[in-house]
C-alpha cells in the first residue's frame, strides 16, 4: 500500500477544491451541478485548511478508522496508530519509536559545577538503561528577527495558557509547572537575543528499538522502553519528552537518512 501522508490528503483536497469551484462557476453547468460544484470546493478548501495545519491529528484519525496500514518503499511498516515503525529481518521484528526532547535550559546558563553534576545525573540514569537509544541534535543559526517574534508570540501563548489555568476551580499542578518552565525558557532566550547573542535552533529527538518474534510482541516491548525513557530523560535531563506520531515520527525517521542540509530546510521541515 502506497505511504499516506497529510501532504498527500492536502494536494487532494486542494484538488477537489478546484475541481468544484470550475464547476460552479462554469458558464454552461445547470444550477444542480453548480450547487455540487461549490459543495466540493468548500469542502475541499476546507480540507486542505485543516490538512495543512493539523494533519498530524486527521491522518491518525482516519488511518486508524480505516485500518490503514502503511509500508514505505524500504520495507518499513507503519501501523494504524502511526506511533511506532515496524520491520521484519529474518524472522524477528524490530519496533522503532521516536521522542521529542524539549529543552528548558542549555548549558551555557548553568555554572560549571551544575553541568558536571548534570552529566553525572545523565550519565548514571543512561548507565541503567538495558536497551539500546540513540539521541540525536540538530543545531542551525536562526534569523535573530523572526526569531525574537516567534519566541515572543511564544511567550504570549504559554503566559495565557498558565493564566487560563489558573483561572480553573481545581487547577493541575504538573500543567501549571509545565507552562512556567515554559515562559522562563522563552523569557530566558529573549534576554539573549537582546543582549546581542546569536540564536541557535535546536531540535533534539530520542530514538529506540525493541525486538519480537511477533509484530505484536515487538510493539509491546517498545511501549515499555518508551514509557521507561520519557521518565528516564525527564529526570536526568530536567527536560520534557514526548512521544512522536504520524507526520512527525516519520520526519524523524527519514533525518536518520539525511537531515535538512540549511536552515530554511529545517524550519520548513518543522512547519
Amino acid at each position: 500500500m502506497a505511504q499516506l501522508t497529510a501532504k498527500q490528503m492536502m494536494y487532494g483536497s486542494i484538488a477537489l477544491a478546484f475541481v468544484g469551484a470550475i464547476m460552479a462557476i462554469s458558464s454552461s453547468a445547470s444550477g444542480w451541478l453548480g450547487l455540487i460544484g461549490g459543495i466540493f470546493a468548500g469542502l475541499g478548501g476546507m480540507g486542505g485548511v485543516v490538512f495543512f495545519k493539523y494533519g498530524y491529528l486527521a491522518v491518525p484519525l482516519i488511518t486508524t478508522r480505516q485500518k490503514v496500514v502503511m509500508i514505505t518503499d524500504t520495507g518499513y511498516e507503519i501501523p494504524p496508530s502511526q506511533d511506532v515503525i515496524i520491520k521484519k529481518v529474518g524472522n524477528e521484528y524490530y519496533a522503532s519509536a521516536f521522542l521529542a526532547i524539549k529543552i528548558y535550559e542549555s548549558a551555557t546558563e548553568r555554572s560549571q559545577e551544575q553541568n558536571v553534576a548534570y552529566n553525572q545525573y545523565f550519565e548514571r540514569a543512561i548507565s541503567n538503561m538495558r536497551y539500546a537509544v540513540k539521541i540525536c541534535y540538530l543545531l542551525y543559526a536562526e534569523d535573530v528577527a523572526e526569531k525574537r517574534r516567534m519566541i515572543e508570540t511564544r511567550k504570549a501563548e504559554s503566559q495565557l495558557r498558565l493564566a487560563r489555568e489558573r483561572d480553573k476551580g481545581e487547577p493541575d499542578v504538573l500543567k501549571m509547572d509545565k507552562f512556567e518552565r515554559e515562559i522562563a525558557m522563552w523569557d530566558t532566550q529573549l534576554q539573549r537575543l537582546i543582549k546581542g547573542v546569536r540564536p541557535m535552533g535546536v531540535l533534539a529527538y530520542a530514538m529506540t528499538s525493541a525486538a519480537g518474534i511477533s509484530k505484536e510482541a515487538a510493539v509491546a516491548t517498545l511501549r515499555a522502553q518508551v514509557r521507561e525513557l520519557k521518565v528516564t530523560l525527564q529526570n536526568a535531563l530536567n527536560v520534557q519528552v514526548e512521544q512522536l506520531t504520524a507526520d512527525e515520527m516519520k520526519k524523524c525517521f527519514e533525518w536518520e537518512y539525511a537531515f535538512p542540509s540549511g536552515p530554511k530546510d529545517i524550519e520548513e521541515s518543522i512547519i
